[in-house]
């Protein structure tokens, strides 16, 4: 019986060696990283073929009572079915390519952490919510994707209250919102009734003393029925707003 090839026996005399504390996962990564460089450069037949190899070896690990744990094993097995399917859904002709796979991956995970990141600022904003004080938490950078998941657990269903914290966050500066910058990248981010509403709220706060931050917002509530049903003739006021106090000045 042929030992699969990453198990091949280290020649060196017994007492050269010295025996390292045995970590799974480092063996599995180790073995995914001898995939990656053996498959640079091949294509989806190469890597089809490479897969086919790893199975013999896989069948004949599986005989053998000493290579039950075969972690690497599994590992290398794993990865060469990963890059077939990733070939397989790929342009005819590609082939592998180790760096552009480790930049789709750190893409990937990047995405991953930012989901967690966004689901877990959801699950926050939730409690505030129904604890009442949604309207008096600043927000924070990409909180405009939080609104957005909050919107997306409620079925797509319009939240006033939710969508009113950004809004009056807004047009008041709270938060990382007192940064220009980000005031107009959230203008892009929000959606138009929500915008509508911040422009609206900003203008009010500027004409009428009183009406900013500091008012109830349920005194305000107005304002988000006409942003809510007609956003751009809520813009409208608010840019109507501004020319007359223009004029004023």
């Amino acid at each position: 019986m042929t030992t699969p090839r990453h198990l091949a026996a280290d020649r060196r005399p017994a007492g050269s060696r010295v025996t390292p504390l045995y970590d799974p996962a480092r063996v599995a990564r180790i073995g995914r990283r001898v995939v990656r460089r053996r498959a640079k450069g091949m294509d989806a037949a190469a890597v089809a073929a490479a897969l086919e190899d790893a199975r013999v070896d896989a069948r004949q690990a599986s005989r053998r009572e000493d290579l039950v744990g075969d972690v690497r094993g599994r590992a290398e097995l794993a990865e060469w079915e990963r890059l077939d399917q990733l070939l397989a859904a790929a342009a005819p002709s590609t082939v592998y390519d180790p760096d552009a796979d480790a930049a789709a991956g750190a893409a990937r995970e990047a995405e991953l952490r930012e989901a967690a990141r966004i689901a877990a600022r959801a699950d926050e904003l939730q409690a505030l919510r129904e604890l009442g004080t949604l309207e008096q938490t600043e927000p924070r950078g990409g909180d405009e994707a939080v609104r957005d998941e909050l919107t997306r657990r409620a079925g797509g269903y319009v939240q006033a209250d939710v969508d009113a914290w950004p809004a009056h966050a807004l047009a008041a500066h709270l938060g990382h919102y007192r940064d220009p910058a980000a005031r107009a990248e959230a203008a892009g981010l929000l959606t138009p009734p929500v915008v509508a509403h911040a422009a609206l709220l900003a203008e009010l706060a500027r004409l009428v003393p009183g009406a900013g931050a500091d008012v109830d917002i349920d005194e305000l509530a107005f304002a988000a029925r006409l942003a809510t049903t007609e956003p751009e003739a809520a813009g409208a006021l608010a840019a109507f707003f501004t020319r007359v106090e223009g004029t004023q000045v």
